[in-house]
Formats: structure tokens, C-alpha cells, sequence
């Protein structure tokens, strides 16, 4: 008995479904053993790359090729479909290379970012630009084969609809030249401390992309700021602060201006027995002397006659003093205490200098120390650290 002939349809359709499955299998041998056995070995050896290759998913990626490849080189078993297979799989190539280009990029992305100076020089910024590009020229291309056009044709049409590009592109752009401007200028790192009030940031840079700044706060929290609002708005990096290893100490307190007044005798003695006023003292009374005999001044008839010592300017030679005697101060750097404009709460004493050491939890340190110290010391100087009162005070009412 002769077996009739299947319809073509279902022949066709055999075809197709024995070619795919084939492609399947071939995939899933290649993932399940080939690769599987690869990974098994990147494990075991004593090199950084085949892991890095592993942990980014690159062969993972080629295993797609072999799918493709028995598409392709099977496509005669089809002659019906040969045509639009073979387009097909031409196609897919497009992004498919795009993606084991852009898993390549990202490994060499991660090795360059273990270099000591990826910190100081980052590229993470340039390489998703280059990623970007990948793929679009993967698109275009992938495009160019379904038409059947030259690249450069589709191209050259893209000049009509390059404000409608820009439009939709716009953020990228920008955070493309802000991204640019930020790394050839050096103006922040991975690692710097920077502070922008106005985006809530105020921490350590925990990674830079072309998109966005990342900032991890003090607190924890984590702030991320579009690329190019760093360049449209100001913002503040302390890399100069621990590049100079001192950090500044720029504070004041207010004095009551009432208890300010020229030194007598009896303060002049206690004064004296301070072992940092010691060399000031005898310099300035001498200079004093001098300068009032020389003009014939008599400072006992009148408290305006000639210079005097004033119980303030002694305070701050001392708080002077005490600041260049201290160990963790820079004196190679600026030290001053000066005054600021008077106003009702009091007198400002400002205190300027520097501290040796960079970090946030040791200099509050310092500064409360020394802080303490000068607003213990002002009473000896017979001088009040005005405090605004907060509120009835029945003895002070009652004159006690």
C-alpha cells in the first residue's frame, strides 16, 4: 500500500519546528554543559578576568550565537523561508553584538575602576556614553538590514528630525557635557566630600554615571543628583580641606560689652601669674611706659590718659596664645582672633584657625575643647558671655 503524501503546509511546518528545535537544543546544551563548565572553571582559577567575565554575563551572551548559527547555516533545510530566516537572524545579530560589546565594556569598566587613580579620574560616565552609542548604532543597523538601505542613507534622513532628537535627548546631552566638564576639570571624585543645600546632599560621592551623581549623606541616607544640575547650580567640595590635611574652625562667642573695662592693678596681678601672658605682658607695659612718658601722659588722672591694658585685648592675646601653644592647631596656616560688628546680643569674638586633623568626629572634638576652655577662661579676665535670658528670674527680681 502506497503512504500518500503530506499536504506542503504540514511538511513546512515540520520543517520550521524540527530547525527551531534544534536551534533550542543546541542552546540548551551549550548553556547547560558548555557554559556551566566554564563558569566551573573561572571559579577555580587564579586570574580576575574569567570571573569578571562570568559576573558580568559575557558568555553567557555568546551562547546566543550558536542558536543564530544553526538558524543560519540550517535555513537551506527550508528553502521556502530561506529569505526572511536569514534576514532574520541578520537582524538579531545587530543587537546581540551590541549586548556582548556592552558586557565587555562593563568588565573592562570594573578592571579599570581597581586602578589607584579611578578614583581621581573616573569613566563610568564615558563608558554608558559609549554603551548609548552601541546600541544606537546597533538599532540603525538592525533597521538598515530590514529596509534594505545603506546606513549612511538612513542617516542623512536623521538631519530632519534632529530637533525632535534633541528634544527627546535633551537630559542625556546635557548630562553628556556636564559629565565632561566635571571629569577633564577634575571638579569631583569618587570619595569627595561635597555639599549642595539645595539638592539635600551633604556627604561622601559613592558613584558617578552619566545620568546622576550619587551622594551618600552623614546620615546614611542617599541623595542622587542629575549630572547637569551640578553645572547649572553651585556646590561645595571639602577635597581642598583634606588635600591641605586642616580643617577650620571659624566661630565665635558674643562678649556682654558692659563687663569690657581697663585693667587695674589687681587684675594686672592676677594677670601676671598666667604662664601664657607672661612674654606679652612685659613687652606690652613697656611699650606702654614708654609711649606715655614720652608724651607726658599721667594715666592716674585721667583712666583716658595715654594707653592702657583693656581686660578684652588681654583676652584675646590670650585665647591667641593658647591657640599656637595647642598641638593640633597649624600654625603654618591662619590664626587670629578678631572682632566682629557689635551687635545687641554683644560683641563678637571671633576664633579663626585651623585643625591638624581632617576628620569630622576628632575636630568637633578639638573645637568643643577649645571652645570649653575660652568660655571658662573669660570670667578670670573678669569678662560675661552674654546669654539671651530665658526667662523670669524671681531672685534676679527680688535684687538677690
Amino acid at each position: 500500500m502506497k503512504l500518500s503524501q503530506p499536504p506542503p503546509e504540514v511538511l513546512l511546518l515540520g520543517k520550521i519546528s524540527l530547525l527551531a528545535l534544534s536551534a533550542w537544543l543546541a542552546y540548551w546544551v551549550v548553556r547547560r554543559l558548555l557554559i556551566s563548565f566554564i563558569h566551573r572553571l573561572a571559579e577555580r582559577s587564579r586570574t580576575d578576568l574569567d570571573d569578571l567575565l562570568v559576573k558580568h554575563g559575557v558568555f553567557s551572551a555568546l551562547a546566543y550565537l550558536v542558536p543564530l548559527s544553526v538558524l543560519y547555516y540550517g535555513s537551506d533545510f527550508v528553502p521556502q523561508i530561506k529569505g526572511p530566516l536569514i534576514k532574520a537572524v541578520e537582524i538579531l545579530l545587530a543587537p546581540l553584538a551590541a549586548l556582548i560589546l556592552n558586557r565587555g565594556l562593563s568588565v573592562a569598566l570594573e578592571l579599570y575602576n581597581r586602578l589607584p587613580f579611578a578614583r581621581r579620574h573616573p569613566i563610568r560616565g564615558y563608558v554608558q556614553i559609549l554603551k548609548f552609542l552601541v546600541w544606537l548604532a546597533a538599532g540603525i543597523v538592525a533597521v538598515c538590514t530590514l529596509l534594505e538601505r545603506s546606513p549612511w542613507g538612513l542617516l542623512s534622513g536623521l538631519g530632519a528630525l534632529s530637533a525632535i532628537l534633541l528634544l527627546i535627548f535633551r537630559n542625556t546631552i546635557l548630562s553628556f557635557v556636564a559629565s565632561v566638564q566635571i571629569i577633564s576639570q577634575d571638579l569631583i571624585r569618587i570619595g569627595d566630600w561635597i555639599e549642595a543645600p539645595q539638592f539635600g546632599a551633604d556627604g561622601e560621592v559613592i558613584e558617578m554615571t552619566l545620568y546622576n551623581v550619587l551622594v551618600q549623606n552623614w546620615d546614611k541616607t542617599i541623595v542622587s543628583i542629575p549630572t547637569y544640575r551640578l553645572m547649572e547650580e553651585s556646590f561645595k567640595n571639602w577635597r581642598g580641606m583634606e588635600r591641605a590635611g586642616a580643617r577650620r574652625i571659624k566661630r565665635h562667642i558674643l562678649v556682654d560689652q558692659s563687663s569690657v573695662k581697663f585693667v587695674d592693678e589687681k587684675l594686672l596681678e592676677r594677670f601676671k601669674r598666667i604662664y601664657l601672658l607672661k612674654d606679652y605682658l612685659e613687652r606690652k607695659l613697656r611699650e606702654i611706659e614708654e609711649y606715655n612718658r614720652r608724651l607726658g601722659l599721667d594715666p592716674t588722672v585721667s583712666p583716658l590718659n595715654g594707653r592702657r591694658l583693656t581686660n578684652l585685648g588681654t583676652f584675646r592675646v590670650y585665647i591667641e596664645e593658647y591657640l599656637k601653644a595647642h598641638p593640633l592647631i597649624r600654625k603654618d596656616m591662619t590664626l587670629m582672633v578678631r572682632h566682629l560688628q557689635p551687635t545687641a546680643e554683644g560683641l563678637p569674638l571671633e576664633i579663626y584657625c585651623f585643625v591638624a586633623d581632617t576628620r569630622w568626629v576628632p575636630y568637633e572634638r578639638i573645637q568643643a575643647d577649645i571652645f570649653d576652655h575660652i568660655l571658662a577662661a573669660a570670667p578670670e579676665f573678669e569678662l560675661r558671655v552674654f546669654q539671651k535670658p530665658t526667662g523670669f528670674d524671681l531672685r534676679e527680681a527680688l535684687g538677690k
